[in-house]
């Protein structure tokens, strides 16, 4: 699941970076709203985090301009100030949570996999295809046979395809979503990922095997 986090302090951002990706999110950051509005242009992320006070364009002009445009991502706020007039316009303006500085990380994260799982389709902390089972919140990768915990990056590429059965998904848009558009990886990267990943299947006892279609991409299906 990728996220924009759009925070100015520069030593909060990092820190959120950080505790966001050991917590299975891709995350692109951002330090000012100018700069959030040409992220999200690209209309590649689940989920926003939104500092209000941010040079350039404030977070609520961010906020209301995605809005504007009729775009749904969800969006939580971020603030210093704790009034309830400025919690009540910035979910006025269409935010979906909303977060007074400071705030507990755990309560961060708790709020952000609520917010974001709302707009799935079947939106659950399980994801199950075949005789597999993914959990959303531990990593746990499980089947009757076995189970083990999958690492940030071999989770998210899982989560990526089983919340996106029957589709093709290509080495670029795993590049894309998973390490982000500054990336320095190349796309190699990304095959030595789904081979740890078809070893993790067959670990577990899979009946579903990752198929690769040549220079189109990957999908997950049942074993015949």
């Amino acid at each position: 699941m990728r996220i924009l986090l759009a925070e100015d302090e520069k030593e909060l951002s990092n820190a959120l970076v950080t505790i966001l990706q050991r917590s299975g999110f891709s995350v692109d950051a951002v330090y000012d709203g100018a700069d959030a509005l040409d992220y999200l242009e690209a209309d590649n992320y689940d989920g926003v985090i939104l500092d209000i006070m941010m040079p350039k364009v404030d977070g609520l002009t961010v906020l209301k301009k995605l809005r504007e445009r009729k775009n749904p991502i969800p969006v939580l706020m971020l603030t210093a100030k704790s009034e309830v007039d400025d919690r009540v316009l910035g979910l006025d303006s269409g935010a979906n949570d909303y977060l007074t500085k400071p705030f507990a990380m755990k309560e961060l994260i708790a709020r952000l996999r609520a917010m974001t799982r709302k707009t799935e389709v079947g939106g659950d902390n399980q994801l199950t295809f075949g005789n597999i089972t993914l959990d959303r919140s531990t990593f746990v990768l499980s089947t009757e046979a076995g189970q083990l915990r999958l690492m940030g990056k071999e989770f998210q590429m899982m989560e990526l395809m089983m919340l996106n059965l029957n589709q093709l998904i290509s080495a670029e848009r795993f590049l894309e979503r998973i390490w982000g558009y500054d990336t320095q990886a190349e796309l190699s990267v990304v095959w030595v990922y789904i081979s740890y990943l078809r070893r993790r299947l067959n670990t577990v006892g899979a009946n579903v095997q990752i198929k690769s279609a040549r220079n189109l991409g990957y999908t997950l299906e049942v074993k015949a």
